[in-house]
């Protein structure tokens, strides 16, 4: 058990019966009139559904004890991913809906968290920017580069984002796995 007073960030709660939150951002509010409350957006772990909360401050919730763990994704073995602990080297095999959008940016041999939770995965985690490179995009044609526009390109993983028009096929950039947003050029 924990008190409203004691949230952070990523701290996983226990609430309507079992469900367990994460909790994605907090703020206290005190208010001039009445008694201060705490409020919160929390994910839902399984679901993904985000939703808003609002507890009194001081209210006590139960926590849940979460083991996030660095694993690294060794192979796809028919459906499954499989991971394996960068610590004990035990493998585990977690389905594609645990995975989810992760899938779009993952390649043999990077690094995750993975959230475990009574020996069961609830979710991957990648770090925020990973650099890929571009399997697939159209030339660029020439006088087009000052408008700022941008086209397709296909990544190394089979997912599509979008990038400025000179970039070529055979780059490698780095992208944003939360918003799958091209962040840049990676030289090298």
């Amino acid at each position: 058990m924990a008190s409203t007073n004691d949230l952070k960030n990523g701290m996983v709660l226990k609430l309507d019966g079992g469900q367990l939150w994460s909790v994605v951002e907090f703020q206290h509010v005190k208010p001039g009139k009445g008694p201060a409350f705490v409020r919160t957006k929390l994910k839902n772990v399984m679901s993904g559904k985000i939703v808003d909360k609002t507890f009194n401050a001081g209210t006590k919730v139960d926590t849940a004890t979460v083991d996030r763990r660095g694993m690294q994704f060794s192979y796809k073995d028919g459906e499954y991913f499989v991971f394996m602990d960068m610590e004990t080297y035990d493998q585990i095999h977690i389905t594609p809906e645990i995975v989810g959008e992760t899938a779009n940016y993952l390649l043999e041999g990077f690094e995750a968290t993975v959230a475990m939770y009574q020996g069961e995965a609830l979710f991957v985690e990648l770090p925020a920017a990973v650099e890929l490179t571009i399997e697939h995009t159209e030339p660029g044609v020439q006088g087009d580069r000052s408008t700022g526009g941008s086209k397709p390109a296909r990544l190394e993983t089979g997912y599509e984002v979008g990038v400025p028009l000179f970039i070529t096929t055979g780059e490698k950039i780095k992208v944003d796995t939360r918003s799958g947003e091209y962040l840049g050029r990676v030289n090298g």
